[in-house]
């Protein structure tokens, strides 16, 4: 018997030794490239650092001069004015789409490759392509606008629809949750429905007792996703605003966003310890606001197990 536990205690060492080789490169990169530049970060944040020159220790004054800089509030007053117009657009049209494409129409499947595909194409190569579209004189929005009597504004040349025109342009990319609000809504089990129906429950009253509860968690994740790519947006902005509209964060700094600012900050004025201050405060940004994400989801985020034990009550 104790040959047997000696046994069975060596092949679970061997597992677990080869459970780790097999994870050990994803560690190496994960410490390497991930958890060894956030700890340098923390460091240099502390510090007055310009590449160059070695980092010198300076305490919490990146801290104190970013709360006291103006375009600090301004970045994060114009990332937030761009998450309360793009996140819930986002979430509501991709809803809206998977909806759309869950019902059993001919060529269903074309038409969920159409709209999936603009989300997996070049940020660049898009940006480029909406920059045509906004244009004030020959974009094909102001355009069609001008043939129904309307002017046109200036989109991204003009501050106050500049961030309105990111906000569209950002819904180009609701295909991916799309995919995922369709994969939450073929997993509704179908006994629901048919209870409903036997309890009298038409159309709207199945979508919005059982449908809606359902897709909660799915949406949860969604809204998560969504918030911290909101907070993260760079590339489109970067090259919307590098040409025609004063610079990058131009027009009159309308679109000067967080994450803009603080490429500016480390690769224009090359104020690496600044920067990384700026980076250590939108985490803990997006940490305290994922946070207040997680834990409301117990007031509006329902389960399978849940939502059938309220059906049968």
């Amino acid at each position: 018997m104790q040959w047997l536990n000696t046994r069975q205690w060596t092949l679970a060492r061997r597992e677990a030794a080869s459970g780790y080789l097999f994870v050990s490169p994803w560690i190496i990169g994960f410490a390497l490239l991930t958890l060894g530049p956030m700890i340098a970060s923390l460091y240099f944040s502390f510090t007055k650092y310009n590449i160059v020159d070695p980092p010198k220790w300076i305490g919490i004054e990146n801290y104190s001069r970013l709360f006291s800089d103006p375009l600090f509030w301004q970045s994060l007053k114009v990332t937030l004015h761009f998450a309360v117009l793009a996140l819930p657009s986002g979430l509501v049209l991709g809803f809206v789409l998977a909806i759309l494409l869950n019902q059993k129409i001919p060529g269903v499947n074309l038409w969920r490759t159409l709209y999936f595909l603009p989300s997996v194409l070049s940020g660049v190569a898009v940006t480029l392509l909406w920059i045509i579209i906004f244009n004030p004189q020959i974009g094909a929005i102001n355009q069609l606008l001008e043939k129904i009597g309307i002017k046109g504004p200036g989109w991204l040349n003009d501050p106050d629809w500049a961030i309105p025109s990111f906000a569209i342009m950002a819904l180009w990319g609701v295909g991916s949750s799309m995919i995922i609000y369709l994969a939450g809504l073929q997993g509704v089990p179908v006994d629901l429905y048919d209870a409903a129906k036997v309890d009298g429950a038409n159309s709207w009253q199945r979508f919005r007792a059982v449908t809606i509860p359902m897709m909660t968690p799915v949406l949860f994740y969604n809204l998560v996703l969504g918030l911290i790519a909101t907070f993260s947006y760079f590339t489109q902005v970067y090259v919307a605003t590098s040409g025609a509209t004063g610079g990058a964060g131009g027009p009159a700094r309308s679109t000067l966003f967080y994450n803009l600012y603080l490429y500016q900050a480390a690769f224009k004025y090359f104020e690496m310890g600044y920067a990384s201050a700026m980076a250590w405060v939108l985490f803990v940004i997006i940490l305290i606001l994922t946070g207040l994400v997680f834990r409301s989801s117990s007031l509006w985020v329902y389960y399978e197990g849940e939502l059938r034990g309220k059906s049968e009550s």
